[in-house]
């Protein structure tokens, strides 16, 4: 009877596995597993536990660094929702400064701040540094603009 409190225990650990995807309680599902196989196989709890301990950090110390390492070199790590916005380009719709302001980011109209309390005027390209709740924090991107370059050109000879 001890092998099906075990087994219900991997079960519950695998259903943990699926929501976290991190190859963690996957590895103590196994070392349940044992546990219920030592169950059923008649040995003493104390031992049942032994077995499930050893096989559980077994499988974190020698496995899953394999898998984890060799799952992150197939895949591509993608970034998604607001973190994929920063470095992206946006426009500056309404004049922006340290206070607020507004960009357009990828086809969006976010609220935002510069980053050195700097001021941009409409029209101006910035680059995403990061986001803060629902707030962009942008910087110039390229060369300056023109208006504020122009009396520099105009002093050459």
């Amino acid at each position: 009877m001890a092998w099906l409190l075990w087994l219900g225990g991997a079960l519950l650990l695998a259903v943990l596995e699926i929501f976290t995807l991190d190859l963690l309680f996957i590895m103590l599902a196994a070392g349940a597993a044992a546990g219920a196989i030592g169950a059923a196989a008649g040995l003493p709890l104390v031992w049942q536990i032994v077995l499930a301990a050893v096989v559980a950090l077994a499988m974190l110390l020698v496995l899953r660094p394999f898998l984890l390492r060799h799952l992150r070199n197939r895949v591509d790590l993608v970034e998604t929702n607001v973190a994929a916005l920063v470095g992206k380009p946006g426009t500056v719709l309404q004049p922006t400064d340290g206070a607020g302001g507004r960009v357009k980011i990828g086809g969006e109209v976010w609220s935002a701040r510069t980053e050195d309390g700097g001021v941009l005027s409409s029209g101006a390209t910035v680059r995403v540094e990061r986001i803060d709740g629902a707030t962009a924090v942008v910087s110039a991107d390229g060369p300056p603009q023109a208006a504020s370059s122009a009396p520099e050109e105009s002093e050459r000879p």
